[in-house]
């Protein structure tokens, strides 16, 4: 066998144990609690892409998790973590309303199950509705901060702002601008 044909087999072998890796990562090892990264501008050209993917996972806590997209790429430098394309969520906390959560673009640890969710992201939760262009969703830290260009509207009003983070568990919401001059900004429906 010639020099380039063990060089193809090997980096074969390499791709199906990645992802036989990933998969037994995902669906057999115990959760474990890493932080999150932050969405590249690009996507690596070190990794391979998946079509039509579908996650879905339930924690120790018994919240269910359910993500699909388009499109998936395997980050070979962690193959925890999964870059996606046309993104839907739908997430049913325990004791809770299910939430839907669509974005372009995604970056999911099969870790811990967070989500970091970016461009035209829109999330519907009973009557509210908040959009915005970047979501953190950490089942760790109990979070969801949804940032830049953000709008929250329910039945009665519409909000305006720079950051809304909410406590996953308690529903506790915090509302602010960056900077401190500027204010936020609620309208009524009426």
């Amino acid at each position: 066998m010639s020099v380039k044909k063990i060089g193809k087999v090997i980096f074969i072998i390499f791709i199906i144990l990645s992802v036989i890796y990933y998969l037994y990562s995902s669906f057999y090892k115990k959760k474990k609690v890493e932080k999150i990264l932050e969405l590249p501008e690009e996507l690596s050209n070190n990794s391979n892409i998946i079509e039509n993917v579908k996650y879905q996972s339930t924690d120790s806590k018994g919240n269910k998790y359910l993500i699909k997209a388009l499109t998936g790429e395997v980050d070979y430098s962690n193959s925890n973590i999964i870059y996606l394309t046309d993104v839907e969520s739908l997430i049913t906390l325990e004791n809770s309303e299910i939430i839907t959560i669509t974005s372009d673009y995604g970056k999911y640890n099969s870790l811990n199950l967070d989500t970091i969710f970016s461009k035209n992201v829109i999330i519907n939760y009973l009557e509210n509705k908040i959009i915005g262009e970047y979501l953190d969703f950490s089942i760790d830290r109990n979070t969801m901060i949804i940032s830049k260009n953000v709008i929250y509207t329910n039945l009665e009003n519409i909000l305006k702002a720079d950051v809304i983070e909410m406590n996953i568990e308690t529903k506790d919401t915090k509302i602010f601008m960056y900077e401190k001059e500027k204010k936020v900004n609620i309208k009524s429906k009426d």
